[in-house]
């Protein structure tokens, strides 16, 4: 049986809305896009916290999918994420049954979220990591199917955009590691009691 993680790069006040590009995503009138790129660095860069070395596969909502796909496969090589994008094994959550995915090794799970990952879940050994899709990780967290939450917290606070959860029902976590990097973020790993 596999475990879902969520690894996502958010603000003090939880905004995860665009920290990579100006163009990731203005939904909204978003203007702060690429907030997260000023504190980059070779500590948040190696994978301590976010366990990349133990990933069996990936999960993204659809939009997610395609943007970081088409992003990380236009960006001059060499660069770290390209090859083990393209090489890992995808799954796209989407609703519409005919969708068309454009990378290597993705696999579609149409239909509703709560259910497709639900089984994909059972079918999985090993841990299925979430990159950004932060309408498929409310869904999920609402559907009780998050096991762990990897957060780099950036020391900036937005005042506006998506925020990571919405409303919703009391979540306990723990706290397993933390390791904070020289620009001050700090990367936190939460087990889901």
């Amino acid at each position: 049986m596999g475990t879902i993680n969520v690894f996502a790069h958010i603000s003090l006040d939880g905004v995860m809305q665009a920290p990579g590009r100006p163009d990731e995503d203005i939904r909204g009138g978003f203007r702060h896009g690429g907030w997260g790129v000023e504190h980059a660095d070779e500590v948040t860069a190696r994978p301590p916290v976010s366990g990349r070395e133990r990933t069996a596969a990936l999960l993204f909502g659809h939009r997610s999918y395609d943007d970081l796909l088409r992003h990380w496969t236009s960006v001059a090589e060499p660069n770290p994420f390209t090859e083990s994008l393209v090489r890992q094994r995808k799954y796209v959550a989407t609703r519409a049954p005919e969708a068309h995915l454009a990378y290597p090794n993705s696999v579609p799970l149409a239909g509703e979220a709560a259910e497709t990952v639900a089984r994909l879940k059972d079918e999985v050994n090993g841990v299925i990591t979430v990159l950004g899709s932060g309408e498929l990780v409310r869904s999920l967290h609402r559907a009780g199917l998050i096991d762990a939450y990897v957060l780099l917290i950036h020391p900036i606070v937005l005042g506006s955009g998506t925020r990571l959860f919405g409303a919703g029902d009391r979540t306990d976590l723990v706290l397993e590691e933390t390791v904070t990097s020289p620009t001050g973020i700090v990367m936190a790993r939460y087990q889901v009691k």
